[in-house]
């Protein structure tokens, strides 16, 4: 838990600090602070369910070849 909550929090400071270089704006790097982290982790989720079909499928193909 503890390894997650530091790449969260060096997650958030990127985010930070990209959005506040790029327009000089503490309200805009803290914002994209917010919503970027927010949006990569619902992807995450998707992503890892759309993995773990693929792998089931491939596990499901493997399996009567095995079975011969």
């Amino acid at each position: 838990m503890t390894k997650t909550l530091s790449f969260a929090c060096v997650h958030f400071s990127v985010a930070f600090l990209v959005g506040y270089l790029m327009t000089g704006s503490v309200w805009v790097g803290g914002a994209l602070a917010l919503v970027e982290p927010a949006c990569n982790t619902v992807a995450f989720h998707l992503h890892e369910k759309v993995w773990k079909r693929i792998e089931r499928r491939r596990a499901a193909a493997a399996s009567p070849a095995l079975a011969s």
